[in-house]
């Protein structure tokens, strides 16, 4: 049987980004699949994914958005999950940043050694994540200081993560985490069974041509 490769987009300030995230080693180990992690600027996304509005920067359209509802549901999987979480209380962070910093320590084979520990920072430390933390971030994995913050300004790696924002429209994405089985949308942390499933029924399928 081949090992699906699945598409991973996420947002490092995005709750349910970080929830999902910490069950893809075990869907891993279940069912075979390997997850290839897309970090992006998800504010941007959505914008750009819903003609340049976010319900985020409105008055709430639906309850889903309110935030005492979105700490309250996040909560709730984090128990789920048995997972630390702390909503976040300090925003004072770049998105653009967090994104870049990500695609910088993909040139050394450790995105997702970076994506977990900004993830950790955000929603279990509770920590500011200014460019300062993110340089002794990318120190502690091996990246060297310098090359880290020449690198998070480049071209090269600017560019990189525009590719990885339309590459995602381009695939009918509109909000994170998303997913892609099979040409098959899924999105958000609550669609995890249904990714399981999809997942389940791509091996057996497989095996049955065999």
């Amino acid at each position: 049987m081949t090992q699906p490769l699945v598409p991973f987009y996420f947002g490092l300030g995005s709750r349910y980004s970080y929830l999902a995230s910490t069950q893809l080693e075990r869907i891993e180990h279940q069912t075979g699949c390997r997850f290839e992690w897309f970090s992006l600027q998800s504010g941007e996304l959505i914008r750009r994914a819903n003609g340049g509005h976010s319900p985020f920067g409105e008055a709430a359209p639906s309850g889903q958005y309110d935030w005492d509802y979105r700490q309250r549901d996040a909560e709730a999987w984090a128990r789920y999950y048995d997972v630390p979480y702390r909503e976040p209380r300090d925003f004072r962070m770049d998105p653009a940043d967090l994104a870049r910093a990500c695609w910088v320590a993909d040139r050394h084979g450790q995105l997702q050694s970076m994506s977990r520990r900004i993830f950790e920072a955000v929603f279990v430390e509770n920590l500011a994540v200014s460019r300062d933390l993110l340089t002794d971030f990318a120190m502690a994995i091996g990246l060297d200081r310098q090359d880290f913050i020449n690198a998070l300004d480049s071209s090269s790696v600017i560019t990189k993560h525009e590719a990885v924002l339309q590459r995602a429209i381009g695939n009918g994405v509109f909000g994170v985490p998303s997913f892609l089985v099979d040409g098959q949308l899924l999105w958000g942390n609550d669609r995890l069974p249904l990714l399981e499933h999809a997942l389940k029924r791509l091996s057996d399928s497989e095996d049955t041509v065999v």
